[in-house]
């Protein structure tokens, strides 16, 4: 019996034996018996003359046509072969090659059975691995001062690369070895693709882990990033939520967040602040700085320690410019009421002990004097100075209320208001205040 290869297409026969001397009608008998048994010919006819074979009658494709003058050529006592099988055109409703596509289908399927079988049990066995290796990774980053996003990412990372270890060996159980390395390497390609295509999305990503495990900050510090200062209300995986000073939300990117210098005033509450005071010429300078570190001493927000610090900063067109330098606790005083209530006491200070506190705009000076004749006349005019009204010495006045930080008033404006996003910080400011 013929046999087609596996691509469809008949084999080549093998040589045809009939006898040491073969004669026509032998010859003729022998492939027309061969030719009618395949049933791929349609009233095949064969003519033997003097060892040469005369092939007609029809067929499906050439292929079948080919068959049989290999067939006639390969017959012992076959001088030559004249193959006029013609080849008849294919209907529409021929089916058979889609009936024999589909068998061949089949034939594969089941050969591929087996393999299919373990592959799948190999993706189980590796899908129940992965979602081992997830529960027992939040599990063992529970105990771990991390954020919930952070622990998320690190646990199904693990769950994929062994569920990337499991499609390997299924591919390299196929036979399918290059296709396995790939895959593998195709991994990071698409990683980096992703990367260069959500460039801002996937930096401002990252910068969120970071800054969730090296943790600058906490919820509730004051900071300045970026040129904005404020409180830290939450860090989201996108963006840095500060509530101003002025009690505006502002939300960083944690990209510029995460390249940006840092200032934490939280950190360590103790803050120092300073401000210049002018005073004449003709004024003792030692005298004026011990006036001034008096009023500092004294103050109930100014700290001792670091102590202040009263020092010559210039030498103006009129005055002679000190900068006052002192401390105060930032976690329980405002350093602008601090601020406001030091200048106060001390230009009250200067004006109690006589320290003159010139104007650079007003003060004229004349070398040689300026004659004054006084003129009186019917009804003298009453030429009065009026004082200026004392000043309070009060530490704080109604104006500058009082000098307690305004921090918590803030940060219950940041916890009324609407801010998106999970907060990346909850659980590390929970764990230290603990």
């Amino acid at each position: 019996m013929p046999s087609i290869a596996p691509d469809g297409k008949p084999e080549s026969p093998g040589k045809v034996e009939v006898q040491p001397v073969a004669k026509d009608n032998e010859i003729r008998k022998r492939i027309a018996d061969i030719l009618i048994t395949t049933s791929w010919f349609g009233e095949p006819r064969v003519a033997v003359q003097e060892g040469i074979v005369f092939l007609k009658g029809t067929t499906e494709n050439d292929e079948f046509k080919q068959w049989a003058g290999d067939l006639a050529k390969n017959t012992e006592g076959v001088v030559a072969v004249v193959n006029q099988i013609e080849v008849a055109p294919a209907t529409i409703w021929d089916f058979d090659p889609t009936f024999q596509e589909l068998n061949d289908l089949a034939r594969g399927f089941v050969r591929l059975l087996p393999m299919i079988v373990v592959a799948l049990i190999v993706i189980t066995i590796s899908w129940i691995l992965a979602r081992l290796t997830v529960y027992l990774l939040r599990r063992g980053l529970l105990a771990r001062s991390l954020s919930h996003l952070l622990r998320e990412v690190m646990a199904r990372t693990g769950g994929m690369l062994v569920m990337l270890a499991g499609l390997y060996l299924v591919l390299r159980i196929a036979g399918l070895t290059q296709l396995a390395l790939t895959v593998v390497g195709g991994t990071g390609l698409i990683g980096l693709v992703l990367g260069i295509a959500f460039r801002e999305i996937t930096e401002n990503f990252l910068a969120s882990l970071f800054l969730s495990l090296q943790q600058p900050f906490r919820e509730g510090d004051l900071v300045e990033v970026a040129g904005v200062t404020g409180y830290v209300q939450r860090l989201t995986s996108r963006t840095t939520v500060l509530m101003t000073l002025d009690g505006n939300q502002v939300q960083v990117p944690n990209s510029t967040v995460f390249k940006s210098t840092i200032r934490n005033f939280t950190s360590n509450p103790n803050r120092r602040d300073d401000f210049i005071v002018g005073i004449g010429y003709d004024d003792s300078i030692p005298f004026a700085q011990e006036v001034a570190l008096k009023v500092l001493a004294e103050h109930p927000a100014v700290l001792s320690e670091p102590e202040p610090l009263v020092l010559v900063e210039s030498l103006g067109p009129s005055t002679v410019n000190l900068r006052v330098y002192f401390w105060l606790d930032g976690g329980q005083h405002s350093w602008l009421k601090v601020k406001s209530s030091v200048i106060r006491l001390v230009k009250r200070a200067f004006q109690d002990s006589g320290i003159s506190l010139p104007d650079e705009a007003r003060e004229v000076t004349f070398p040689h004097g300026v004659p004054v004749r006084m003129i009186e006349d019917k009804g003298a005019v009453e030429s009065a100075t009026a004082k200026p009204t004392a000043e309070p010495e009060t530490v704080a006045t109604k104006a500058e209320a009082s000098l307690q930080s305004e921090a918590e008033e803030i940060k219950e404006q940041a916890r009324r208001s609407w801010t998106p996003g999970e907060n990346l910080l909850t659980l590390s400011s929970s764990t230290d205040d603990s």
